[in-house]
């Protein structure tokens, strides 16, 4: 079977759609399944080399099944480029991993939806790039042959805004405390044994793209009244700035600060230094509105950091009794106590690491890989 697919995510440094296809085909590359087939990736470049990412990854499993359509990887590099190359080639399926794919060309399409925030909060997105997400993350939907998504709630959300679709949960995996990148094996982020161990600092964490709703700017607003009962503590961000409606100036808002000293906005480190923070960090502060699943909190957990997370219906299904809950409408001062009650209290941290192996075992993404590729294998065979 010849299967395409839309990899653009993968150039760059990869973050949120990047992140779920690199775990997905770094199971692939190991997996007799998935050798039966003719693989060709698509993209707009080349991918860079994880370790060094000025560096073309020629040598990196995968790279051998790209092919670059030149371009800038954007709708009508979608719409017009990546559909002309699949015309020509005629593959038996496509999988398109990023919310959207190409309306006019032959063949099938399993697709993967993460979340439809741009539906369920127009607000969050400007006119014309909310009209443009919504509409063709519609029109693909509908003619694709397969939908995917990352959890029950964002499986409802799915149904209420695009309607009906043969759509299918295939929760996320659970490999490492580190941003993966493509291609590197499963075991590259556990520490050597020989490693000492780390002291937890009184440290409050956040990783990810720092959107609108994921409500940064009153992390670093709220911050001076945790350092007024917590002398000691600090607030490390790290997170490629996307808000957008208006633009958060973080380097301001942490500036207008009474303890700016205590506060680090960082839009990128290596692993080795996120590997770093995920170990000294006592309190991962993750207070997101709208998500389809929600990696990071996940991460924090399997680092041994305790997650303190907005009250939504997707946390409380992804994360579970591991982790402390915040009201929506929660004031300052609420999160202020959740906060410094976890930096102060062990036995309050350690109720909810106790909690961490049974929800991490639910997430594998050698089960996701193995479940994706069945869906792409009967997108195909449903021709």
């Amino acid at each position: 079977m010849r299967i395409a697919v839309d990899a653009r995510e993968l150039c760059g440094r990869p973050t949120g759609v990047g992140r779920y296809l690199s775990e997905l085909l770094t199971e692939w590359s190991g997996s007799s399944t998935a050798s039966r087939h003719d693989w060709t990736l698509y993209a707009h470049k080349p991918f860079l080399s994880a370790e060094a990412p000025s560096a073309k990854a020629e040598g990196l499993p995968w790279s051998d099944r790209l092919r670059v359509l030149e371009g800038n990887g954007g709708t009508v590099w979608e719409q017009l480029t990546l559909a002309g190359a699949l015309r020509r080639d005629r593959p038996d399926v496509l999988f398109a991993p990023g919310y959207t794919a190409p309306l006019f060309q032959p063949a099938p399409t399993v697709q993967t939806i993460h979340d439809v925030s741009f539906f369920a909060h127009p607000e969050w997105f400007g006119p014309r790039e909310g009209f443009r997400r919504r509409l063709i993350t519609r029109w693909s939907a509908r003619r694709a042959r397969i939908v995917l998504t990352d959890s029950q709630f964002s499986k409802g959300e799915i149904a209420r805004f695009i309607g009906p679709a043969d759509l299918r949960v295939i929760l996320l995996g659970m490999r490492s405390v580190a941003a993966p990148a493509f291609a590197q094996s499963s075991t590259f982020a556990k520490a050597p044994a020989d490693e000492p161990a780390v002291t937890r600092e009184p440290l409050v964490l956040y990783v990810g793209s720092v959107f609108d709703r994921r409500r940064v700017d009153q992390l670093i607003a709220s911050f001076d009244r945790v350092v007024d009962r917590v002398p000691g503590a600090r607030l490390e961000i790290v997170g490629e700035n996307r808000t957008s409606r208006p633009r958060l100036d973080l380097d301001a808002l942490r500036a207008g600060t009474r303890h700016p000293e205590r506060i680090s906005i960082r839009s990128y480190v290596d692993e080795a230094t996120l590997r770093g923070l995920y170990a000294h960090a006592s309190v991962f502060a993750f207070l997101s509105e709208y998500e389809g699943f929600g990696l990071t909190p996940l991460e924090a957990l399997r680092a041994g950091v305790a997650p303190v997370v907005l009250d939504t219906p997707v946390a409380r299904e992804v994360c579970g009794p591991a982790a402390r809950y915040v009201a929506a409408s929660a004031t300052a001062d609420a999160v202020t106590d959740t906060v410094t009650d976890l930096l102060t209290s062990a036995g309050a941290r350690a109720q909810i690491l106790d909690q961490a192996p049974q929800v991490l075992a639910r997430y594998d993404w050698a089960t996701a890989a193995a479940a994706t590729l069945a869906a792409i294998e009967e997108g195909a065979d449903a021709r």
